[in-house]
């Protein structure tokens, strides 16, 4: 490498120089004014074999300092983490003075930290592990600055870096994961679960122990005593959504810097416990006597403390087959006839038992209640007269009101039924007869229809009817026949004794029965289809004798035929034993009509038979 500029005394101080490294030489009298001058050096660089290039230098000459190397101050103590990593900045020192190099001169070596030679930076070169790098934790640097071309001047500078211990590891804890089972029963205190943590960083270091809820959120039933968790409230699974499953967490904390959590899962399962016996409220229902089969009566309402309250089913303990009720919806139904006058109330117990409200499905509690079916009676028996007919004769003067008999009636199947009414409902003509209760009057006034100058008698229906509460209501009819002898005065002294027939006396009762027959549809049908095949079999059958019968009348027979042969012959030769044959030939004619005869008959009968 050469110079190939001129380099003129009077422009320059003295000639620079170079050598083979390329290593650029003041001028041997220095540059000292020679202050905010340029110098331009053209450099040229042999290869060798004819290779060469060149190259321009520039050197500018800056006036000299006026102070020396210093330092703002002579000291400094910094403090770092130690979870820096190699190679990250600690600080930056800078002196002051021109053109300035920087190294660390004591500890030396420096195992830990590191200087920027040209800008002053410290950094670290190692990881600062305070449990495994010994006498990492304080570190005093002495940092030297001085001038590159005048390394004489320099200045020192004392560093003192404090690392500060990092906490790095969270807490660790025996079980991680704490899951558990407890029925709702459990009582208050019960210690679920015992925590052991340890911080890594700090072994002997307090932990702070944290209780958080996820579902539900505001539970109260569990409790965190330092590291102990325990149930603080009665675990009651008998509402809807109250607990089965408590999902939580535990934080636990340490004091170091960051502040380092550890999370534990604590999911806590309550099992259901069939606490509670169903139970229901006694109950009377009211059935009419003539209600059906499978006539609703009612509903039986269970309850049942535990939940779900509505997993009950209903039997009938004992009781009659009379009655029957829905397994699941505690509906009493009727299923056989009622009769009031044999039964009038029913008491049946109504058995509960519960499912599906404890872990264990073979656990059931019962309950029972009695229900109490009244039969509402229905009037089903007429009113019946003892005796059903009457037959009397009264004698009683003109304008005078005496009593004729007493109706008595009543209901023999249900004798508690007296509520009756009684009223005349025909054969009172004129008026003349009324009705005090169950009293039969005659009416007799002197401003009455004219007294009858002959006996008359009267034929009094009496209407007596059920007007109980009860529907329906049913009524019978009673006769009474009453002879009115009228008054005359040759019966004063009878007059005032009445003769009546006593009521006890045998009544004549005539009964007559009307009897018909109502037959089936199908018999009807049946019945006129064979009328009508018998009616065209016996046309079939009179056809058939009409025809032989004319049959016979158109053919004329054997002994017919002889008896005009036998004609014509004595036509011919009248003689004595023509006389003879003709005798003959007419008791011939006489059998052969007798025999005609039969057999038309025969012919009748055959055709009847077949």
């Amino acid at each position: 490498m050469n110079i190939t500029s001129a380099q003129d005394p009077p422009l320059f101080p003295g000639p620079f120089s170079i050598d083979e490294q390329g290593l650029l030489r003041a001028p041997s009298q220095g540059l000292r004014g020679q202050a905010l001058k340029t110098f331009q050096l053209h450099i040229l660089v042999s290869l060798g074999k004819g290779q060469s290039c060149k190259g321009m230098l520039t050197v500018k000459v800056l006036p000299a300092p006026s102070s020396q190397v210093s330092f703002p101050q002579k000291a400094q103590s910094i403090t770092i983490p130690e979870d820096l990593v190699p190679g990250s900045k600690v600080i930056q020192v800078q002196a002051r003075g021109s053109n300035l190099l920087y190294e660390i001169i004591s500890p030396l070596p420096s195992p830990l930290y590191s200087i920027g030679q040209a800008d002053g930076v410290v950094r670290t070169t190692a990881p600062l592990d305070l449990a495994r790098a010994q006498g990492a934790a304080v570190t005093k640097l002495q940092v030297r600055a001085f001038e590159r071309l005048q390394p004489w001047a320099s200045a020192e500078f004392d560093l003192t870096v404090n690392v500060r211990a990092v906490n790095q590891w969270p807490p660790r804890c025996h079980p991680a994961l704490l899951v558990t089972q407890v029925p709702e029963t459990t009582p208050v205190g019960t210690v679920l679960s015992k925590l052991t943590c340890v911080d890594p960083d700090s072994a002997g270091a307090p932990l702070d122990f944290q209780l958080q809820f996820h579902n539900p959120p505001d539970s109260a039933s569990l409790h965190l005593r330092d590291r102990v968790l325990e149930v603080n409230t009665t675990l009651d699974c008998d509402t809807p959504g109250a607990c089965f499953q408590h999902a939580a967490s535990i934080l636990v904390l340490d004091d170091g810097q960051p502040q380092m959590t550890t999370e534990v899962p604590v999911l806590v399962m309550v099992t259901p416990v069939n606490e509670f016996s169903p139970a229901c409220v006694p109950r009377t229902f009211r059935v009419r006597e003539d209600a059906g089969p499978h006539t609703p009566l009612g509903s039986v309402v269970g309850t049942d403390t535990d939940y779900p309250h509505n997993s009950l089913e209903y039997y009938i303990s004992g009781g009659p087959s009379t009655f029957a009720v829905d397994r699941l919806s505690g509906e009493i139904h009727l299923l056989g006839p009622l009769d009031y006058e044999q039964q009038r109330w029913y008491k049946i117990i109504i058995l509960l038992i519960d499912h599906s409200q404890d872990w264990d499905l073979n656990r059931h509690r019962s309950g029972s209640c009695t229900v109490t079916i009244e039969v509402e009676d229905v009037n089903d028996h007429a009113p019946e007269c003892e005796p059903p007919f009457q037959e009397l004769t009264i004698y009683t003067p003109l304008g005078c009101s005496m009593e004729v008999t007493k109706v008595s009636c009543w209901i023999p199947q249900e004798p508690q039924r007296l509520a009756l009414s009684y009223s005349i409902v025909g054969g009172n003509s004129q008026s003349r007869f009324r009705l005090q209760g169950t009293i039969l009057m005659h009416n007799d006034t002197v401003l009455g229809p004219p007294w009858p100058e002959q006996p008359c008698t009267y034929e009094l229906l009496i209407h007596v009817a059920d007007v109980g509460p009860s529907t329906p209501h049913l009524s019978t009819t009673t006769t009474i026949i009453v002879h009115l002898v009228p008054w005359r005065a040759g019966t004063v002294a009878t007059s005032t004794h009445r003769s009546t027939v006593s009521s006890t006396m045998t009544p004549l009762i005539v009964t007559e029965v009307e009897a018909f027959w109502k037959p089936e549809p199908w018999f009807v049908v049946v019945l006129t289809a064979t009328g009508a095949v018998l009616l065209l079999a016996l046309g079939w059958l009179l056809s058939r004798i009409l025809r032989g019968f004319a049959q016979l009348l158109q053919a004329p027979s054997k002994p017919a035929r002889a008896l005009l042969l036998n004609r014509s012959i004595l036509m011919a030769e009248p003689t004595m034993s023509a006389q003879g044959e003709i005798t003959c030939s007419a008791r011939a004619l006489e059998h052969g009509v007798g025999s005609e005869a039969k057999q038309l008959l025969s012919y009748v009968w055959n055709s009847l038979l077949t």
